[in-house]
């Protein structure tokens, strides 16, 4: 089993030593695309954005489906993920934002859980499994 690093600008640098994903292909042609966490760093600045959880999920959201673009995927494609909040007072407002992302009734199975403290202090980290 070969697998591929998946690299893309459209989506924050890896900020330690890991791989923004990784893909697994099965001998079906499918792959399994396992992502790693991604907090609401903004790719073209480098920086965290401003706003408030929901904020935050949307542009977290939006950098995992930047990832699994470069894999060949989509959020639709996604399975699993894993919510890490830093307060878990946010659990509504989170969740609001990311069935926003989500739609179509049939979203991906889930853990939330809450943190002690997320890389660059964000309020929200999410990590995806795919299969494309």
């Amino acid at each position: 089993m070969q697998r591929k690093v998946v690299r893309t600008n459209e989506a924050p640098a890896a900020i330690g030593p890991y791989s923004q994903a990784i893909v697994i292909p099965f001998e079906s042609g499918r792959h399994m695309v396992f992502c790693s966490g991604q907090v609401a760093i903004d790719p073209k600045t480098g920086n965290m954005i401003e706003g408030d959880a929901a904020a935050q999920t949307r542009r977290a959201l939006d950098n995992l489906a930047a990832v699994l673009a470069a894999a060949g995927g989509r959020l639709f494609d996604v399975v699993r993920t894993t919510v890490y909040l830093a307060n878990m007072d946010d659990f509504a407002a989170v969740n609001a934002a990311y069935a926003e992302r989500f739609s179509g009734g049939e979203p991906p199975a889930r853990s939330t859980v809450q943190a002690a403290r997320l890389p660059r202090d964000a309020k929200i980290e999410i990590d995806a499994i795919a299969i494309i």
